[in-house]
């Protein structure tokens, strides 16, 4: 068991907080309890009261340690109602120090726990895993290259639900199964592009009761091929011979056309590669003939599904899975500045990408303000009252 430490012993109120305020405190407690204290000497500033500041000035609009250590001085009375604040406010260095040696798998499942006490996961809706680099977390001095996490993104809810990091892109292979071990993702269905199309993926996610869509292309060739060979032949006379369920949708708008169709097929017994798959039912082609400003794009992706979906709810989990792109990678990038990040020692990188991804999840599942992401942090940063909704969902 982890050393709970000064995060567990340090928390308390000032003055003559409401009973409001004793509850969050005691929430705030709660989550943090099991996370390690990485300091060895005399502690002056509480585990708890760092993280959970921290936390309150990322979704308020700060996004580095500088800002971090502003805002909280700037908010001291505020947070003097949950937290001790006898110390006073840590130093930007502080932060930083403290963020480079925290363990990012406890402080990820800290700050999950905290998420999922607010906003439950939907049953049976899709988690898309997916990867992203972050630019600017490399670092000549000490050799290090940039960071690339993968993410699981609740797409119904716009929870964040874990996330991995490794050293390079080709490392999401490892990282994936990594990344299921911390998750709870039975009755869901889970999709992840080409590079975890793995069989042992596959077969973790049937053993943790859930369901797949997986994206097939050439660095699975054998199962790819079979899979390339079959539609092209009943595409050839309409699916005449076999059972199709198929699914198309027009749309136009931001200057292009796009016209996708979704066909889904059970697989066939001599599919090449078949046995190798556990919990193999279906297999699904998406294809996406877009015309914009004039020119025409035509993509086809190849997939095996664990489930008998339609191909209408096969759609929806392909388009909800790219959905990640828009809800939480390039928030990231737009909304707080992911990319241009110069947070690089040890693991403060890794540590502040989760806080990012928790700040994220409670703004998005604050539905009070009719506005962006943006416009909601800085709402945050303004007032206190909706700060308060936006990390309690009061």
């Amino acid at each position: 068991m982890p050393s709970t430490g000064p995060a567990t012993e340090s928390l308390t109120s000032s003055g003559c907080p409401s009973t409001m305020s004793e509850k969050f405190a005691a929430r705030i407690k709660n989550h943090f309890a099991s996370l390690t204290d990485p300091r060895r000497r005399k502690v002056t500033y509480p585990l708890i009261n760092i993280v959970a500041i921290a936390l309150c000035a990322v979704i308020a609009g700060a996004d580095d340690f500088v800002t971090i250590a502003a805002w909280g001085r700037q908010k001291r009375a505020w947070l003097a109602r949950f937290l001790d604040m006898t110390s006073g406010i840590p130093s930007h260095d502080r932060f930083n120090a403290v963020f480079k040696a925290i363990k990012p798998d406890e402080f990820e499942r800290c700050l999950l726990s905290w998420i999922t006490s607010l906003h439950e996961v939907t049953a049976g809706q899709v988690v898309a895993i997916d990867g992203k680099t972050l630019r600017q977390s490399f670092d000549k001095a000490d050799a290090k290259s940039a960071i690339h996490m993968v993410s699981a993104w609740a797409t119904a809810n716009h929870i964040s639900l874990g996330q991995v990091v490794v050293d390079q892109k080709s490392n999401e292979i490892t990282a994936i199964p990594k990344l299921l071990e911390l998750l709870d993702v039975s009755g869901c269905l889970v999709t992840i592009d080409a590079m975890g199309c793995q069989a042992e993926i596959a077969g973790q996610i049937i053993e943790g009761k859930a369901d797949y869509v997986l994206a097939v292309k050439a660095n699975q060739p054998t199962l790819h091929g079979g899979i390339v060979e079959y539609f092209l032949d009943h595409m050839e006379d309409d699916f005449a011979r076999v059972k199709v369920s198929r699914h198309e949708t027009k749309e136009h708008g931001h200057g292009r056309d796009e016209h996708r169709t979704y066909l889904v097929c059970d697989v066939p017994d001599d599919l090449p590669d078949r046995g190798r798959w556990k919990g193999l039912k279906r297999i699904g082609v998406a294809i996406s003939n877009t015309v914009r400003g004039g020119k025409p794009c035509d993509e086809v992706r190849y997939y095996i599904l664990s489930k008998k979906l339609s191909a209408r709810s096969f759609g929806a989990a392909v388009r909800g899975h790219w959905g990640i792109e828009n809800s939480l990678h390039w928030q990231l990038d737009m909304s707080f500045g992911e990319d241009r990040s110069r947070i690089r020692r040890g693991h403060a990188n890794a540590n502040f990408a989760v806080v990012r991804r928790m700040a994220l999840s409670l703004l998005k599942n604050e539905k009070s303000q009719k506005a962006g992401v943006k416009t909601k942090r800085l709402t945050a940063g303004w007032n206190d009252d909706y700060l308060e909704h936006v990390l309690f969902g009061t």
